[in-house]
């Protein structure tokens, strides 16, 4: 497992694609940050992430594809799944390793971002308790869009498209919450209710205030596990419909 872990960084790392996707992350990040120093009426930023955060997922959904488009889709469009499917690790090992790589990846990104907050430790006011939570939220978010997006890729053999149901995915999961207030479930209040248990969004502002819920944690735990075995499923379906 150990060695189709180490294949997928070299995937990333050896090619410009990775630094290509953390600059842009970090782009989106510095502008966030730039902008709420402009918006400020005194001499001192509390950089307590709340919206930085929001801001940057809402943009990072774009990003995330990219990260997780080739996982399963380019192996089979380049013809290497055969090869992948019929090596000594089975499906869940394959899957896990991959997801590994993907998460080592988006936590380096996460990590170079540190260089805003010890910044504004430097000169102004840090809310540790919400910076810590706000990244802890941030990163098992993404955990989960990281599964979804590994899921799409195992349906297709193209990248673009796996992308662009990721997207698609995604920005149903961050919409949620609209679409449990909308007019449409208004005289329907335990729909909306049902509806508002799977939303990330609500549980995201809980970790971005500081608040480290156990069953916020959970949620997005049990979301993680529940997208990566869907893909675990869908690769052995296909494994075995190869014979």
């Amino acid at each position: 497992m150990f060695s189709i872990y180490k294949k997928e960084l070299r995937s990333y790392y050896c090619s410009p694609f990775a630094y290509v996707i953390a600059a842009l992350f970090m782009l989106v990040f510095s502008i966030s940050f730039i902008s709420g120093l402009s918006n400020l009426e005194g001499y001192q930023y509390k950089f307590s992430f709340p919206n930085i955060f929001y801001n940057n997922f809402f943009y990072f959904i774009f990003l995330i594809p990219a990260l997780t488009m080739r996982t399963f889709a380019d192996e089979r469009k380049s013809g290497t799944e055969v090869l992948l499917m019929t090596s000594p690790l089975n499906v869940f090992q394959i899957v896990i390793a991959k997801f590994l790589a993907v998460a080592t990846v988006f936590l380096t990104m996460l990590v170079l971002t540190l260089f805003f907050p010890l910044l504004t430790a430097m000169t102004g006011g840090v809310i540790w308790s919400s910076l810590i939570c706000g990244y802890a939220g941030f990163f098992f978010w993404g955990l989960v869009c990281i599964a979804i997006g590994m899921l799409m890729s195992s349906f297709t053999e193209s990248p673009i498209i796996a992308a662009i149901l990721s997207e698609g995915a995604m920005i149903i999961l961050i919409f949620i919450d609209n679409f449990k207030n909308s007019g449409l479930f208004s005289n329907l209040p335990k729909v909306a209710q049902l509806i508002g248990a799977f939303s990330t969004e609500e549980r995201f502002i809980n970790f971005s205030q500081g608040l480290f819920g156990i069953a916020d944690l959970i949620f997005f735990i049990t979301a993680t596990v529940l997208f990566v075995g869907l893909c675990i499923i869908s690769i052995e379906k296909r494994r075995w419909s190869r014979g």
